[in-house]
């Protein structure tokens, strides 16, 4: 190990390169190691043993010019605005923790990228960058010169990428098939007579199955073996390894028997061992594939907007939005397509697709991305593609905020994943050293094949995904709507939930409205509506419905401060509404408490109107199933006007009013150092901070066309009486991943008992071995589609 490289581990040969007393193999390998280590990025080295890799011709300087051309830039750009923009490379090096972890500090290398992130399973990295700092060129050449090359092709630039995955994998088990299916004719003979042929024809028979296998073991195979060698090379044992030992043991006997003409082989085995392999890792494959949609949201999403037409506005699905529809997108809306701006001045927010937080101001005409969102009153826009909603979920589970879970259960079936498979290859050796001590070497090398094939742990590395996965779907189908299958594990440690009261438990279209104050005038009444029009919050809105025969007019602007009021301009008058703290800027006198608006026009207090609560329909029936398993609050950010009704519900001391969000946030902090998992739900407007703190943010969609990119989950209004259900229905899924557990050990066990007897065919074990992983994906889709049943009155969509 003393002339290995430092970087990747290879040897160095007799010229070492030498850098500050250390060796690299190549000029390549040194300056990436000098270029970490002038950035203070050495950790990349400490979190997985020799992480770096090793290119073995570095490209020429011109090589990546055609990244310089307008419309090549274009489409690679995801986004581009304001000289940011944003694209996501196919990076098939990608390998190890150490990878993701350089690859998302990035910014550390230079300060023209703003953040990057990476998906593992994919191989991708997804980065935001300035423009005028890094162009795309520039890019690429950095992630060239730390050895992380982008595969950018033709057919990466038309994402034509997984056609070409499914369709090599579709070439490997045809032809796999067709040398088991000729492999077995020329053993027919044996099968039928209880021995080989014998003489000229018998070795004839024997070397055309042989040379059948070459392509089955090299090009069939290859994905086993090469999966295998690589995690060797990085001294990782996955689960592709014992699978790879069985392949090549059976290779190299059959070439030692054939070869040297001491025995037919196992080539009927080798073939048939590929090929059922093949059809199982494609059937998982496809079966991944049927609920993996469930994952990506395009189904059944919780957005919808507001479209103007003929008839008036009304709210539609994303999925019915078509090139051309007009939508009416209110002040903190998200664009659900890319559009154009048609009325109204945008000032537009693309934090959640860049992670800038800079707004861009667009005048009519201009071009607007979709996942912006509008911070400037209330515009409309014609759309010109239609909605794509993989971006908008892809969006949504950008939560870079948010801590990453400790000892998840994800972790721990890798960790158990890996002693699983490091033990099959010791008992398949003990297996194999056992027979072949006692002189039967054929039943031996049988003995170790079919341990290695019988007991892959893909079974036990399924069950969470297919069960969660399954859950999502259940779930979705019946208005509550997961991030990703992390929530529910989330879920099930919940111990405290903490409520918001206007929006979330309260009803907000459904308040009691009362006018106190100064007679308004048909004008001012006007401008009052026009602007609460515009507010996302749930009085506002409470108070636009009750007005909705008053036609609003145009706002100048506009601009809302979460948790204390809104401003603009309206028929030539300049309007507050809002909390008494914002519109006066003095404390509360008035002997009155309750939800009120202040109004105040051309800075004279008019009056306030008063909310009375109407509270959620099952909402007793859920704090009360709710308080015998948890600690519950409420947080409030109004008055006490409802403290008495609300203590036939909470104790004193779990109430809480006049909270500003800042609050809310701190308080949900100080309960999770006091050991609490908290689950926060809200209706998501200005409960970001407490939404980000909580382990679990749960928003309540009355409005079902706002964005709220913070939560974890969404659950429709109309299904609140049934969050205690979900929360039980997310134990009862991990209940059923448990299970999935025990039955793969179990399946293990049995078929380890049954390979060590020496009876059990290799060609069987790998019949076997997928059908194990499917019955756990039929279990776990079973399971939760019965699991389900048991949540009672939620109609299925």
């Amino acid at each position: 190990m003393e002339n290995n490289c430092i970087h990747c581990g290879a040897h160095c040969g007799k010229d070492p390169i030498y850098w500050d007393n250390k060796s690299f193999c190549c000029n390549g390998c040194q300056q990436v190691y000098q270029l970490l280590n002038e950035n203070n990025l050495t950790q990349y080295y400490t979190m997985a043993k020799l992480p770096g890799i090793k290119i073995d011709a570095q490209p020429y300087d011109d090589k990546y010019a055609f990244l310089d051309i307008e419309s090549v830039k274009t489409k690679l750009y995801e986004f581009q605005e304001n000289e940011i923009a944003k694209t996501t490379f196919y990076i098939p090096t990608i390998h190890c923790v150490s990878c993701i972890w350089l690859l998302e500090h990035l910014n550390k290398l230079n300060d023209g990228i703003k953040h990057s992130s990476v998906n593992f399973i994919t191989k991708t990295c997804t980065i935001t960058f300035n423009t005028s700092e890094i162009s795309i060129r520039q890019l690429v050449e950095l992630l060239r010169s730390i050895h992380y090359i982008p595969d950018i092709s033709l057919q990466s630039l038309e994402k034509n990428n997984n056609k070409k995955i499914n369709k090599s994998l579709i070439y490997k088990t045809g032809i796999a098939g067709f040398i088991f299916g000729n492999v077995m004719l020329f053993s027919l003979p044996q099968y039928f007579n209880g021995r080989p042929v014998e003489g000229s024809l018998g070795l004839f028979f024997n070397y055309i199955a042989y040379f059948l296998t070459l392509p089955l073991v090299f090009y069939c195979g290859s994905d086993y073996l090469i999966s295998a060698w690589k995690g060797l090379k990085q001294k990782i044992v996955n689960i592709d390894l014992p699978i790879a030992l069985g392949i090549i043991t059976l290779f190299i006997v059959t070439s030692i028997e054939v070869l040297w003409q001491i025995g037919q082989g196992y080539s009927d085995s080798l073939s048939g061992l590929l090929f059922f392999l093949l059809v199982g890792k494609w059937y998982q494959s496809k079966t991944y594939q049927a609920l993996s949609f469930d994952r990506d949201y395009k189904s059944y999403f919780p957005i919808a907007v507001t479209s103007i037409t003929s008839e008036g506005e009304k709210s539609t699905l994303l999925k019915d939005i078509n090139n051309g529809d007009i939508l009416l997108i209110r002040n903190k809306e998200l664009i659900p397509a890319d559009s154009e701006l048609i009325s109204g001045t945008a000032l537009i927010d693309y934090s959640f697709v860049t992670g800038e937080s800079t707004r861009i101001k667009k005048e009519c005409g201009d071009f607007l991305y979709a996942g912006g969102i509008q911070t400037l009153g209330a515009i409309t826009v014609k759309v010109i593609n239609e909605v794509q909603q993989s971006q908008l979920t892809q969006l949504w589970n950008q939560s870079k905020d948010k801590k990453p879970e400790v000892k998840s259960l994800l972790t721990i079936i890798d960790r158990i994943s890996l002693y699983f498979t490091l033990s099959i290859i010791i008992i398949a050796l003990s297996g194999f050293g056992f027979w072949w001590y006692k002189g039967e070497f054929r039943t031996a090398v049988m003995v170790f094949t079919s341990v290695l094939i019988i007991t892959c742990p893909c079974a036990l590395a399924l069950s969470m995904p297919f069960t969660f996965g399954n859950a999502m779907r259940m779930l979705g189908m019946k208005g509550i709507y997961l991030k990703n299958s992390q929530v529910i594990e989330r879920l099930t440690r919940i111990d405290t939930i903490v409520f918001d009261k206007t929006g979330t438990i309260t009803v907000p279209d459904e308040n009691n409205i009362q006018y106190i104050g100064k007679t308004l005038s048909d004008i001012e009444l006007n401008s009052v509506v026009s602007i609460a029009r515009q507010s996302t919050h749930p009085l506002s809105g409470a108070l636009s419905k009750y007005y909705s025969q008053i036609y609003p007019s145009l706002t100048e602007g506009f601009t809302e401060i979460a948790g204390r009021g809104i401003y603009s301009k309206v028929n030539g008058l300049s309007v507050k509404i809002g909390s008494q703290e914002f519109v006066q800027n003095t404390a509360e006198t008035i002997n009155i408490s309750a939800s009120k608006i202040y109004i105040s026009i051309d800075d004279n207090v008019k009056g306030y109107f008063i909310f009375s609560n109407k509270y959620r329909e099952g909402f007793a029936d859920v704090i009360k199933s709710l308080q015998i398993d948890y600690k519950t609050y409420l947080l409030s950010g109004d008055n006490d006007y409802e403290k008495e009704t609300l203590l036939n519900y909470f104790d004193k001391d779990e109430l809480f009013f006049e909270q500003k969000p800042s609050d809310k946030m701190h308080f949900i902090t100080k309960l999770q150092e006091n050991g609490h998992n908290v689950l926060m739900t809200g209706d998501g407007l200005n409960d970001a901070g407490a939404f980000m703190q909580s382990n679990v943010a749960l928003s309540i969609a009355g409005n079902i066309y706002h964005f709220s990119p913070a939560g974890d989950a969404i659950i429709e209004a109309s299904k609140f009486a049934q969050l205690s259900q979900l929360i039980k229905y997310a134990k009862t899924s991990l209940n059923i991943v448990k299970i999935s557990f025990i039955l793969s050990f179990l399946y293990n066990i049995a078929g380890l008992i049954y390979a060590l007897s020496g009876t059990l065919s290799p060609v069987v074990g790998a019949i076997l071995m997928p059908i194990s992983s499917v019955s756990v994906v039929a279990f776990a889709t079973l399971s939760t589609r019965l699991a389900a049943k048991s949540l009672k009155h939620i109609n299925m969509k």
